[in-house]
């Protein structure tokens, strides 16, 4: 399936990594982020954001994300960012994962391994960092490369161009179909949908198993 593969592209959070506490934290940034601007209490900042996300899906027909609902609510999308990145310790949250760790170095042998986030720079590697996994990707693309959150046409294909690959020759790996995965499958991408972390591994076990046979041939 994934022997003409040479790029993985994977998403972050709730990909690489799943912590309900760091997610419970980054939603309550977000509610105090828009109770602010707004004059509200943080818990009646938050069911909005939830109303504003259901209301942007409906209308778009596909899951909305958390910085799209803050930007309709009247965020700054920098702003916002720069709020998450100061208040956010994902180091309280997470711990250096080794299994993934290693299973990644391996892979990095024989795959470009690049991360594609709707996160921020600051908070990417930081939480790369305390995973272990900073020294097997190639390259991090964040919100602050385009200011264009995922799914995007424009910044797909400015990723394809900067890593200088076609679609074809990339695997895409993230926890939300239509956010992470549905726009690179149209293009012709492989995609996978993780659930878990366990997934992830097990996902990327055979990948190095196609490759390997791929190469044995």
């Amino acid at each position: 399936m994934f022997a003409d593969i040479n790029t993985i592209v994977l998403d972050l959070d709730g990909t690489l990594y799943v912590n309900k506490d760091l997610a419970r934290e980054i939603r309550d940034s977000a509610g105090r982020y828009i109770a602010s601007l707004r004059g509200i209490g943080e818990a009646d900042a938050w069911l909005l954001i939830e109303d504003t996300k259901k209301r942007i899906s409906d209308k778009i027909g596909r899951e909305s994300t958390l910085t799209a609902a803050c930007v309709e609510l009247g965020g700054d999308m920098r702003h916002l960012h720069e709020h998450f990145a100061a208040e956010i310790r994902p180091e309280l949250y997470l711990a250096r994962d080794d299994d993934l760790a290693k299973l990644l170095e391996k892979l990095a042998k024989s795959f470009d391994l690049y991360i594609y986030t709707n996160n921020n720079r600051s908070l990417c590697d930081r939480i790369m960092k305390t995973l272990g996994i900073s020294g097997s990707f190639r390259g991090a693309f964040t919100i602050e490369d385009y200011w264009r959150p995922k799914p995007d046409l424009t910044v797909l294909e400015k990723i394809f161009l900067r890593i200088g690959r076609k679609p074809a020759e990339c695997l895409f790996v993230g926890d939300r179909y239509d956010v992470d995965l549905r726009l690179p499958a149209s293009l012709g991408s492989e995609v996978f949908l993780v659930g878990n972390v366990q997934e992830l591994l097990s996902l990327l076990h055979k990948t190095m198993e196609d490759k390997f046979c791929e190469i044995s041939k």
